[in-house]
């Protein structure tokens, strides 16, 4: 997997760890999966980062660099779906030039970088994965005036009180070990009266905890993904409100996609380029075969073919959710920062 060379103090993703290194990694990771959800909340951070060490690449590779998700409209693309949905988010906040925003969990930074250029805000993208802030330094080049990062955790952000004039999420708080601290954190940031966006992951309403099947989606998704857990919609809400935010808006934008363009259709195989195989079934299981093939010839690492197979029982357990209703990536929220009391 070859990428733009960048400096680092020691490598820390797939394709620069030592071959005992990613079976060691993979190993970890799957160790702290096993052991079961309050101990992946309790090494929440050890567990986040060996994942995204593991799969930035993958993603990369089949998403680009904006790993989300987003409702589509009837003829739309993949990549102008993405990008509308991250506007929505812009405009729903009236970002604008001189205001300060953070993004929180910011991924290799095409959101803000796309979000910057458009709203002309600056932005501070705050990451727990050393590899992805390097990989966001390179994709953000052009707006760099209006982007920078911090390498920390949005459960103790390392910045000032009433700072930030808005905040965004982007698929990034389902990692949070605890909403409600996570969400406290952020409104200490925000100056009163700002507003915080994004979108979580979620089981729905029509989530059965007694049903096996939905279950099994559920534990797929959390393990492909290096989740602790899932919320429900109604718990994402209740933490945002539990932190002291006021709840402005809070819905499912799932259902605003187009009958025929789920936001599941790009892991179905039913989008036709060059660009989407690698997201499609046989896409992903040509590169497992690939990766087979190369561990055998040892032209792969050991353990790299096992975290493209964590990868795909994720994306055909998040299409299993979308069709059947008790999953959703794009749960919205917009809160507000209540102002001071004058009393």
């Amino acid at each position: 997997m070859n990428r733009p060379s960048a400096t680092r103090s020691k490598p820390r993703t797939l394709a620069d760890l030592a071959p005992d290194d990613v079976k060691s990694a993979v190993d970890g990771y799957t160790e702290i999966y096993d052991a079961g959800p309050e101990r992946r909340k309790e090494h929440y951070r050890s567990f986040v980062n060996r994942y995204y060490d593991l799969v930035t690449d993958f993603y990369e590779f089949g998403w680009g660099q904006s790993f989300h998700f987003a409702p589509r409209r009837r003829g739309e693309s993949f990549k102008a779906s993405l990008l509308r949905h991250q506007h929505f988010l812009a405009e729903n906040l009236s970002l604008k030039p001189g205001m300060q925003v953070i993004d929180l969990g910011c991924g290799v930074g095409g959101p803000m970088g796309n979000l910057a250029r458009q709203t002309g805000a600056s932005f501070v993208g705050l990451n727990n994965n050393a590899y992805q802030i390097e990989r966001a330094k390179l994709h953000t080049r052009g707006v760099d005036s209006l982007c920078r990062f911090i390498h920390g955790d949005y459960m103790q952000i390392p910045d000032d009180n009433d700072r930030y004039d808005a905040a965004i999420a982007i698929e990034s708080m389902p990692h949070a070990p605890d909403k409600t601290a996570a969400f406290r954190e952020v409104l200490r940031v925000l100056r009163p009266g700002a507003c915080f966006a994004g979108y979580d992951w979620c089981v729905t309403e029509s989530f059965d905890p007694a049903n096996a099947e939905h279950q099994r989606i559920k534990n797929d998704i959390m393990i492909g993904n290096g989740l602790p857990d899932i919320a429900t919609t109604s718990e994402v809400s209740a933490a945002l409100q539990g932190a002291g935010f006021e709840l402005l808006e809070a819905r499912d934008r799932a259902p605003e996609a187009d009958p025929a363009m789920p936001w599941y259709r790009a892991l179905q195989g039913r989008d036709f380029s060059l660009s989407s195989i690698p997201r499609t079934p046989a896409g992903r299981a040509l590169a497992n075969l690939t990766l087979r093939v190369g561990e055998r010839l040892r032209l792969f690492p050991e353990g790299a073919r096992a975290v493209s197979t964590i990868l795909n029982a994720g994306a055909d357990a998040l299409v299993d959710g979308g069709r059947s209703g008790v999953f959703t990536p794009m749960f919205y929220f917009l809160a507000r920062k209540p102002e001071p009391s004058r009393d």
